[in-house]
């Protein structure tokens, strides 16, 4: 019985954690500056990050490049990472601008399409990344969000989560040069 209650318990902590956070991308459509992100990755951005477990321990670092482009409603992005282990990583995405807030993005690392909403200051991106760990390649579900600060400035803070559990946060700085 005691096996029983302890799976009860967790499936309630899950849908509880799961459904305590209801903010959503409409929620900043009266907010400045505006985000348009085929406007804010068109061109050379620098990043600086920080990869945290699920109790909040800082694990990794890292430095990025962007360059983008934006053709035919199709945002190109070029990601060179830098950790500070040593580690290089590149990444390009193709991001469609579907209508006035909502994109479709994909990846070479990302599983099925990547679907981002923007509104006022702020975009939402969610999917699924092949991330390598432990000599393997594992699916981390992303839940990113972006604000704008200034002309300049932007933050990002994503939920990485593995069967709906939180196993991570990521934190990005991202300044347009």
């Amino acid at each position: 019985m005691k096996i029983v209650n302890s799976i009860l318990l967790i499936i309630t902590l899950a849908l509880v954690t799961s459904c305590s956070n209801n903010m959503k991308p409409e929620d900043f459509k009266n907010t400045k500056p505006s985000l348009l992100i085929e406007e804010y990755f068109d061109g050379k951005v620098k990043a600086w990050g920080i990869l945290q477990d699920r109790s909040g321990k800082v694990t990794r670092q890292f430095k990025a490049d962007l360059v983008g482009s934006f053709k035919d409603n199709v945002i190109t992005l070029d990601e060179d990472f830098y950790w500070t282990d040593g580690e290089k990583q590149k990444r390009t995405w193709k991001i469609k601008k579907i209508d006035d807030n909502n994109y479709i993005g994909t990846a070479p690392d990302v599983v099925g399409d990547a679907t981002g909403v923007q509104y006022g200051s702020a975009f939402k991106f969610k999917y699924d990344l092949m991330v390598p760990f432990k000599n393997k390649n594992i699916k981390i579900s992303f839940d990113d969000w972006i604000f704008k600060q200034d002309e300049k400035v932007a933050i990002n803070r994503a939920k990485l989560t593995k069967f709906g559990f939180k196993v991570g946060e990521l934190t990005v700085f991202f300044m347009r040069d």
